[in-house]
C-alpha cells in the first residue's frame, strides 16, 4: 500500500513523456510537459515517506529527542514546494513562447515551424 504514490507518480510521468513526445500541437506539449512535472513531485513525495511518522511540526510538548524518532525529514516536501513554484514559471514562460509563436505563424503545428531546424 506504501507504493500506489510511488507507482501513480511513475504512471503520470510516462503519461506526461507520452504527450511530449507524440503530440504536434505546441498547446498539447507544454500540457504533458506540466502533467510530467507533476508526476516528478508525486515521486519526491513518495520517496520521502516513511511509513509511522508524522509532519515535521515541533511544538512544545514534543521535545527534540522525541522529535527525531517521530517526524521525517522535511527537506524533500521544502525541494517539491521550490519544484512547484519553479515548474510554474517555466510552463508560463512556455505560453508566452507559444502565443509569440502564434502571433508570428497562425498555428502551433509544430511541423510548420521549420526555421530553426536542420
Amino acid at each position: 500500500m506504501e507504493y500506489v504514490a510511488l507507482i501513480t507518480g511513475f504512471l503520470v510521468i510516462m503519461a506526461g513523456l507520452w504527450a511530449i513526445m507524440t503530440q504536434k500541437n505546441i498547446i498539447r506539449i507544454i500540457i504533458g510537459f506540466s502533467i510530467f512535472d507533476t508526476g516528478l513531485h508525486i515521486v519526491m513525495v513518495a520517496l520521502a515517506y516513511v511509513k509511522g511518522r508524522t509532519a515535521p511540526i515541533l511544538d512544545n510538548m514534543v521535545s527534540v529527542e522525541e522529535a527525531l524518532n517521530k517526524i521525517v525529514d522535511p527537506v524533500p516536501q521544502a525541494l517539491v514546494l521550490t519544484a512547484i513554484v519553479i515548474g510554474l514559471g517555466v510552463t508560463a514562460l512556455m505560453l508566452a513562447f507559444a502565443m509569440k509563436m502564434h502571433k508570428e505563424k497562425k498555428t502551433l503545428d509544430v511541423r510548420n515551424f521549420k526555421d530553426l531546424k536542420w
